[in-house]
């Protein structure tokens, strides 16, 4: 149930950022801040992500609820296959094979990754003085590259925000999987009385503000790699750190697993440098 759930949430993801992208970058006045918001408030396409961010929270809620951090947050990985899918099947886009290609090896080191760490275990909601620790670390992490991401080239810019995003999504999943441990321990109203559910609110505010602005300032050939890449990183570190998730012991499976973990990476970078640049010509097909 798991997989099936990370795999939804994946295809959720693919669908919002692709038609949020399209929104947001089809600004001629090149706004920010508030008047970037208000923009976007008035773009369809934007306002039609959110039902794709929707769907994704519910099926990463139920993925997280079934798994452990260590497998749910990877599988998310399978994001950018599914959008070369999307803009090929929906949009009608070319896509070389050399994108195809990029997309298999992508897919192969996940698969290889989940296969040989076996990632499991996990406690239930961890205390919470097991908290304060990584909230001080994740929080000061974001503000400081939030900080340095307000000057410099789009490229960078756009990498800064997106490494603050993905650092920002993955302390979101163990808000998410809190919370959905408390509403199915204590109910919808009990729940209330417990603090996961308002982290839950304002993390997923700072992580939109900072996906929002990665997709503005730069391309997505850049922001989406360190958006994919480092919150499965962030996410695997925060499972085994607060929710005490096991992955298979032994240098061999540890070490095939940094090896496909690698490949992977790879694969993401090459995929996202090969696909087409921009969906703005195909628009009209939406």
């Amino acid at each position: 149930m798991a997989i099936v759930f990370g795999l939804l949430t994946a295809l959720s993801n693919a669908y919002a950022v692709a038609v949020q992208h399209i929104a947001s970058t089809s600004d001629e006045s090149k706004s920010s801040g508030w008047r970037l918001v208000a923009y976007l408030l008035q773009h369809p396409l934007w306002l039609l992500g959110w039902l794709g961010m929707g769907g994704s929270l519910v099926f990463q809620a139920l993925a997280l609820h079934f798994g452990p951090l260590s497998i749910v947050q990877p599988l998310l990985v399978t994001e950018l296959i599914m959008a070369l899918a999307l803009r090929r099947v929906w949009l009608h886009q070319s896509i070389r094979a050399a994108t195809w290609l990029s997309a298999i090896l992508t897919g192969s080191g996940l698969i290889i990754f989940l296969v040989a760490t076996q990632p499991s275990g996990g406690s239930t909601t961890p205390p919470t003085s097991r908290w304060y620790f990584p909230a001080v670390v994740i929080v000061a992490t974001v503000v400081i590259l939030v900080a340095f991401a307000q000057r410099g080239s789009p490229n960078r810019r756009a990498a800064l925000f997106a490494s603050a995003t993905a650092i920002s999504w993955a302390f979101e999943a163990t808000f998410i999987k809190a919370t959905t441990d408390t509403i199915s321990t204590l109910g919808w109203v009990g729940s209330l009385s417990r603090w996961p559910i308002y982290a839950l609110c304002v993390g997923g505010l700072i992580g939109l503000f900072c996906e929002q602005s990665a997709l503005h300032v730069g391309p997505l050939s850049v922001s989406q790699p360190f958006i994919v890449i480092v919150d499965p990183i962030v996410s695997v570190v925060l499972g085994l750190w607060l929710y005490h998730e096991h992955l298979r012991p032994g240098i061999a499976h540890l070490g095939v697993g940094a090896c496909a973990f690698v490949a992977m990476c790879v694969g993401i970078v090459a995929l996202t440098r090969t696909a087409p640049p921009s969906m703005s010509a195909d628009v009209h097909r939406l």
